[in-house]
């Protein structure tokens, strides 16, 4: 199956979310390149990006559960095919 690479940012206002958020991106661990997350305290909200390589399917399925998650959301970026 032809895979993407994509890079899904999150944003967290909602701190009681974060046990369900770390549970979702375990399921797609073996997708996931890299994460990176800062805490932003000024504005009370964590920031988060998660680089994949899955089949787009699957990254549009994380996105859309972690962007149902209360105080969650998430949108993706995805590289241009013909640029990798």
């Amino acid at each position: 199956m032809e895979t993407r690479v994509a890079v899904v940012a999150i944003i967290v206002k909602n701190a009681e979310a974060v046990s369900a958020l770390n549970e979702l991106l375990h399921q797609y661990a073996s997708r996931i390149i890299g994460r990176m997350g800062v805490p932003y305290h000024a504005r009370g909200v964590s920031i988060i990006s998660v680089a994949m390589d899955a089949p787009a399917d699957e990254i549009s399925a994380l996105s859309g559960k972690l962007g149902r998650l209360a105080g969650v959301t998430a949108k993706t970026v995805y590289a241009p095919e013909d640029a990798l």
